[in-house]
């Protein structure tokens, strides 16, 4: 009886202990149920206006670099880059003639010195040197008209997730216009809503455990890579003397603000798919956390 009642208050104070050890751990080690999951968002923007003739993609689907996403109809840029081209040849043209006038003057003049006034030979150099200009506003011209050409196809930047694909063949698409959206498949990283009290012993390099609300059963490892610096006013506007617009308010109660940390996953599991926008719990490790194993052990002592 005396045993069963030994052994009774042992695993009692294990559990108080237990229980103390946690509540120790929620004090010290900063945490949040605040927390996003983020990634660099790429706005692919066409350079050039027209008409989609061809989609290479579809709506979620991944894409590697370099993958053709869509192409833009590209008669009007070939026929651009062919006129562009026939202005060049026309440019080269002036060019000859005006260096085959320069140098029958200056030959004429050298044969038979004063039969060319000097007025004259200073046009017919001026003339080369106006059309070597012409030849290089043309030789740019074609450039601008291949690039123009090659803007209409559209290739992804970098390896990620086309997203909101709403685009059709037909579709009038508006150069620096963005037209879909692609998140970076290797910009992840998790952002966390820690209160202004909780983190002023948050430093870079320091551990972290994340839990994911689509993967609850997997914590992740991670690291603090970085703290905020600032928030945003509630009211941003400005006043007329160019200073901030200040609400005066009246609390018995100050809520503290929320700072952001960013938070990168050491490794990902592979079964484990982000998604920009879900939620995670973040808590910071200052304190090394303690097992079960180790509060049994104290307890026995």
């Amino acid at each position: 009886m005396l045993k069963r009642v030994s052994l009774t208050t042992i695993l009692l104070l294990a559990a108080l202990a237990a229980i103390g050890w946690k509540y120790q751990q929620y004090l010290s080690n900063p945490w949040t149920r605040d927390g996003q999951i983020r990634a660099q968002v790429i706005q692919i923007t066409p350079r050039v206006t027209g008409p989609i003739t061809h989609i290479h993609i579809k709506d979620n689907s991944v894409v590697k670099a370099g993958d053709l996403l869509f192409e833009i109809d590209p008669r009007t840029y070939q026929a651009a880059l062919e006129k562009a081209e026939a202005s060049l040849a026309q440019a080269n043209a002036i060019l000859k003639k005006a260096q085959d006038e320069s140098h029958r003057g200056h030959s004429l003049a050298r044969r038979q010195p004063g039969a060319v006034s000097q007025l004259t030979l200073t046009q017919l150099n001026n003339g080369v040197e106006a059309a070597r200009a012409g030849v290089k506003v043309a030789q740019a011209s074609v450039e601008e008209a291949r690039l123009n050409l090659g803007f209409t196809k559209v290739s992804a930047p970098v390896d990620g997730f086309i997203t909101n694909l709403n685009m059709r063949v037909g579709t009038q698409v508006v150069a620096n216009q963005p037209v879909v959206a692609l998140v970076d498949q290797h910009s992840f990283w998790i952002e966390g809503f820690f209160k202004e009290t909780d983190i002023r012993d948050v430093s870079t390099g320091d551990k972290a455990t994340v839990s994911l609300m689509s993967y609850p059963d997997q914590p992740l490892q991670a690291t603090v890579e970085s703290i905020g610096y600032g928030i945003a006013h509630k009211d941003g506007s400005t006043g007329v003397s160019l200073l901030p617009n200040v609400t005066p308010t009246f609390q018995w109660i100050r809520l503290a603000q929320r700072i952001p940390v960013r938070v990168q996953i050491e490794q990902l599991p592979p079964n484990i798919q982000l998604r920009v926008g879900t939620s995670a719990s973040i808590i910071i490790h200052k304190v090394a956390p303690v097992t079960i194993e180790q509060i049994a052990l104290k307890t026995q002592r």
